[in-house]
């Protein structure tokens, strides 16, 4: 986990323009670089560093000898590298993962490099020789990335859009920033005078499709065409192992992020399993966050002690939870309802990670509910297809929701997050699968993959098949939850009248409640006149919700009323 910032073709000085990259200086703590490009002077790239591999050739823009013309600025983790070096003879000159996207864009162009590449990044490749710029960012967008490009060719880039909303251009008071699509790569011609010029805009990988890279994955070809419930389930496990292993890439020290949800219970137990296999000598430290006794805390006690983890626990309350709520809306970049609630929880036990332990690799448990049909409101789906129609839709804007709210929250802190759920072939696979063996069963959301792991012993039973909770519900104690504490709060801030006359202060995704004209009001102070990076509010669908909460839904029951 990096920040990286790029500039071509600027027309104001430099130096003051670099302010903008110290935006992000919390994504990479440990070191930051500023580099002008030969012989473009308006042409720089910035960079901040969170050494997790690689500490003494890892700063960047990597450069290397055998291709002195390319310069490459990115963020994330190439899992495969080491595949692609043995199958393509690369011949590498450092540690660093990412320095395979120069030698296969060397061999193959942006194209096969993107495929390719089995991990999460977003990169700015520049090929000097051929007057090139390529953007590019990972199928599911883990990893952040945003853009300004004027009408003049004055592009800026940058991992987070609060590096580019005060760059100063001549003809543009106020460009346009808005984030760069997962999924894609995008070619531009690079001007003499340092501007550029789109050329095309490539969706390389549909989140369906199996990945280019399988070819040269670890796990060998699986059996296919069988949906036969035993094979299912034993390629499910497979895959998921192998999605967890390809993720312990690392120089320091691993921890998980451990609600005691079916999701991150699973993480943490195959991350543990798998780091006894790999010798690994140091233990596992899982983290937990609530509200004293909330079911989140009480359950993950129950994983920890099952699986024999390191375990935490950061207990917080109402006020350092409200205080929370500017410094976390500013580091997401969003005021969307649910995420700005789920955040705080991960905001709050990110910074008691970085303060208080080495761990800075974090596993969580981000993507599940997206893939398996996790949420709740999947049991009100009128068919099986409809409801594998809005687990797509779901994935396909997780960079908006759930992994944009994993990313800011703990890069806020210089850690770097790791999600093995969006493994691009642990997720194909299981979107191949018939529509109706994903659908929740028995009342039970996630059944198959609760199946899957009942006879591995990985988990207590009750945890295993425990059900859902959103992360901003299950923090808090069952008698009041999260967002019950919140609009309380909030009540006494927001006046009646404000938000009556919401939709005539915000047109655009008008607040419909006081909790989201509070949250907005905080959002347009640090980012006026950007509500458009929002496209709409996340909410559940075939029931008629006023609120995304879990637990204003019919279907859920507390432990206390079971």
């Amino acid at each position: 986990m990096c920040g990286i910032w790029a500039l071509f073709g600027s027309d104001e000085c430099l130096s003051v323009q670099c302010l903008s990259a110290m935006k992000i200086a919390h994504r990479g703590p440990d070191a930051f670089r500023f580099e002008n490009v030969n012989g473009f002077t308006n042409c720089c790239f910035g960079f901040h560093r969170l050494a997790v591999v690689d500490q003494l050739y890892g700063m960047q823009p990597i450069r290397v000898k055998k291709f002195p013309y390319l310069w490459l600025c990115y963020n994330g983790e190439i899992y495969n590298f080491k595949q692609l070096q043995k199958q393509f003879g690369f011949e590498y000159q450092t540690l660093v993962d990412g320095e395979v996207i120069l030698h296969l864009y060397n061999r193959g162009g942006i194209e096969q490099t993107a495929s390719m590449l089995d991990g999460v990044f977003a990169f700015i490749l520049l090929d000097t020789a051929n007057r090139k710029v390529f953007l590019a960012r990972d199928t599911y967008g883990v990893r952040p990335l945003f853009k300004v490009l004027t009408d003049d060719g004055f592009l800026g880039v940058c991992s987070e859009a609060k590096g580019l909303i005060n760059l100063k251009h001549s003809t543009s008071l106020f460009p346009k920033v808005e984030p760069f699509l997962p999924g894609h790569y995008e070619v531009l011609d690079l001007k003499s005078s340092g501007k550029v010029a789109s050329v095309e805009l490539v969706k390389f990988h549909s989140y369906k499709d199996e990945p280019l890279h399988a070819a040269c994955d670890t796990v060998e070809n699986l059996p296919s065409g069988s949906f036969d419930l035993e094979t299912v389930k034993s390629n499910i496990r497979i895959l998921f192992e192998n999605a967890v292993r390809k993720r312990l890439m690392a120089h320091r020290r691993i921890g998980c992020l451990l609600s005691g949800g079916l999701d991150s219970s699973l993480v943490a137990a195959i991350l543990l399993k798998l780091m006894k296999e790999m010798n690994i000598k140091y233990p596992l430290q899982t983290f937990a966050i609530g509200m004293e006794n909330s079911p989140d805390l009480l359950a993950a006690r129950k994983v920890a002690a099952h699986i024999g983890s390191e375990h935490h626990e950061v207990i917080f309350n109402s006020e350092e939870g409200i205080q929370a709520i500017e410094e976390v809306i500013f580091s997401l970049e969003t005021y969307d309802i649910t995420t700005v609630r789920a955040s705080i929880g991960m905001y709050l036990v990110s910074k008691y990670i970085r303060k208080k332990t080495d761990s800075v690799v974090i596993f969580s448990g981000e993507g599940s509910d997206e893939l398996t049909q996790g949420y709740i409101y999947f049991h009100k789906a009128p068919s099986p297809e409809e409801a594998a129609e809005e687990s797509e839709r779901l994935l396909k804007e997780l960079y908006l929701f759930d992994v944009l709210r994993a990313d800011r929250t703990t890069a806020a802190h210089g850690l770097e997050l790791r999600v093995p759920f969006l493994d691009h072939r642990f997720t194909s696979y299981y979107l191949s699968l018939p529509a109706e063996l994903r659908i929740p069963k028995n009342g039970i959301e996630k059944y198959l993959l609760r199946q899957s792991f009942e006879d591995s012993n990985l988990l207590p039973k009750e945890i295993l098949w425990r059900p859902k909770e959103a992360f901003s519900d299950g923090i808090a104690s069952v008698k009041k939850s999260w967002f019950s504490i919140l609009q309380d709060y909030i009540d006494q801030q927001v006046d009646d009248l404000l938000l009556e006359k919401a939709a005539e202060k915000y047109p655009f995704n008008p607040p419909k409640t006081k909790e989201s004209y509070y949250y907005r009001q905080i959002f347009e102070k640090h980012y006026p006149g950007r509500s458009n990076w929002l496209p709409h509010y996340w909410m559940p669908r075939w029931v008629k919700a006023t609120d995304p909460s879990a637990r204003t839904l019919k279907h859920y029951k507390s432990a206390t009323q079971e």
